[in-house]
């Protein structure tokens, strides 16, 4: 869908831990993840950092800069290499009206982003962090009702990172995940994780 967008448009190639942008940067342009995975994350006036989310292929980031807003409101970084397409705002609004598949397809991305964080606001007030992390979990490996394949591989993320996109403690996120090793749920050795997404739905969501 990007392919007919010539002007305005550049290929980005970032190493691991490169930042695509920072909060408070101009925001001008909107960026479409082709390859990797990029780590979004929002710091407040008193200097505490929450993870947002962690976005992979055919992910659009810095879409806020469509609706006029003049500066980035939170800062991402690639945390695998990653390849990805920056499109000034001009040239996306220009795509918009004049591709009316791009449009549609847009306008559902962003729908579901919306439904995404919604679900994310009703996880943080209702659930408790054993959930939030299981639901974090299973993000990660795009799984939905519909299934995804009997076990996954998450990509390599700290506890730190863990912590900080359930919302609780790193010694938390610990004993979790060692309690969902020793139930069956996951495969973890320190570095990777394979979810069984079947399984962890069902003790932990499903409970």
């Amino acid at each position: 869908m990007l392919r007919n967008i010539g002007i305005g448009k550049t290929e980005l190639q970032l190493e691991k831990d490169a930042l695509l942008f920072s909060q408070d940067d101009r925001a001008d342009a909107i960026f479409f993840i082709q390859s990797g995975k990029v780590k979004v994350t929002v710091v407040s006036s008193a200097g505490k950092e929450a993870v947002l989310g962690i976005f992979g292929p055919r992910a659009c980031l810095g879409e806020a800069c469509l609706a006029d807003q003049p500066l980035r409101m939170n800062t991402a970084t690639a945390i695998l290499a990653s390849t990805l397409y920056r499109i000034e705002k001009r040239a996306m609004r220009e795509a918009l009206q004049a591709q009316p598949v791009l449009s549609e397809k847009f306008t559902d991305a962003l729908l579901n982003r919306n439904i995404a964080l919604e679900e994310d606001l009703c996880d943080q007030l209702f659930n408790h962090s054993e959930k939030r992390l299981a639901r974090v979990l299973l993000k990660l490996i795009h799984y939905t009702d519909r299934g995804t394949q009997p076990a996954a591989i998450v990509p390599r993320v700290s506890h730190e990172t863990l912590a900080e996109m359930v919302g609780t403690t790193r010694s938390r996120i610990t004993y979790f995940m060692n309690k969902f090793r020793k139930l069956g749920l996951i495969n973890y050795d320190g570095r990777t994780i394979t979810v069984t997404a079947e399984l962890l739905t069902d003790v932990v969501l499903k409970d």
